[in-house]
């Protein structure tokens, strides 16, 4: 069976809100949840960002199934930080985090006045990172010198056994790459060709563990209203793809932003129907093994609420 999880966005309500409502989220019959781990917000009008770490310490205390975060260690974050505060959440929720490991965005590793690299290089850091933290959550007592540094480090308080580092990938040439090192796979989007070639691609390439898939979604009374809270809260996800790793600022994403109705349709499934809705969600998640919805209007009560009596029963028969 699919695990359905819910999606708490950081970019877009306090962290106490977003509190209740992963704990909402729970109650209404979502199976497990994820969160995101921002700096910055990634426009203006979502005027939000908490630390991510904070909250999952409150969130798996506050509720009862598995909570993941997509995170990027190497600039913002060193790897043997990340790995303690991974270490730490397992210890003291064991078998319910899991960390997605990606390479990162411009808007939130820019802060450290470090250069930004290019995607190779972004990788190759990954990958060193992704080394150095396995080895510390076994315990292991480690130096290494290469795109990190890290000096006679060694985690202290282990978990029992190490949580699932998965990789983020969005396209099939990450996903393929992803493969080599990952746990599991994670990725996002809306148009089912799509997440279907980034699955076949990550197993393709032997990739092991479960797949995951992050779906941005608008439910709302009307389909103009849906239309108009998708384009207040996630027009960013219309600019360029390649662009949208490069980019500093919240006001630069706006910027970039497509404004056109096609665009904003081409990247959130926005409906006022739950069937149609639930349709949708269930061919582009085909054969993963999780999916996660994320709501990008702000009212994640209302849309939760309806995910209890209509979206989630109707997902359930769908996949």
């Amino acid at each position: 069976m699919t695990v359905i999880g819910y999606h708490a966005s950081h970019e877009q309500l306090p962290p106490g809100m977003l509190l209740s409502a992963v704990r909402l989220a729970e109650s209404v019959g979502f199976d497990a949840a994820m969160c995101s781990d921002h700096l910055a917000p990634w426009t203006r009008a979502q005027g939000e960002s908490g630390y991510a770490w904070s909250w999952l310490g409150a969130a798996l205390a506050r509720t009862d199934f598995s909570i993941g975060v997509v995170t990027a260690p190497g600039q913002r974050y060193h790897p043997v930080i990340a790995a303690q505060a991974m270490a730490t959440l397992e210890e003291m929720f064991p078998g319910r985090f899991w960390a997605a490991l990606g390479s990162g965005e411009a808007l939130n590793e820019h802060v450290t006045g470090d250069s930004w690299p290019t995607k190779s290089a972004r990788e190759g850091r990954l990958r060193d990172c992704v080394a150095v933290i396995r080895r510390l959550l076994t315990g292991d007592r480690i130096s290494f010198d290469g795109s990190i540094r890290v000096h006679d480090a060694q985690i202290w308080s282990l978990p029992a056994s190490p949580p699932p580092l998965l990789g983020a990938a969005v396209s099939p040439e990450t996903a393929e790459w992803v493969a080599e090192w990952a746990d599991g796979l994670i990725t996002v989007g809306s148009d089912a060709a799509a997440t279907q070639e980034v699955r076949a691609a990550y197993r393709g390439a032997r990739g092991t563990g479960e797949t995951a898939l992050q779906v941005h979604v608008c439910l709302e009374e009307s389909d103009e209203e849906a239309l108009r809270v998708a384009g207040e809260q996630w027009s960013h996800a219309t600019a360029p793809p390649g662009r949208m790793w490069d980019v500093e600022q919240p006001e630069d994403f706006e910027e970039l932003a497509d404004p056109t109705e096609e665009a904003l349709r081409k990247a959130v499934l926005i409906a006022h129907s739950t069937e149609d809705l639930a349709d949708r969600i269930a061919r582009a998640a085909e054969g993963f093994d999780q999916v996660y919805l994320h709501h990008v209007g702000t009212d994640q009560a209302a849309f939760l609420r309806r995910c209890e009596t209509e979206l989630l029963p109707a997902l359930r028969s769908r996949i």
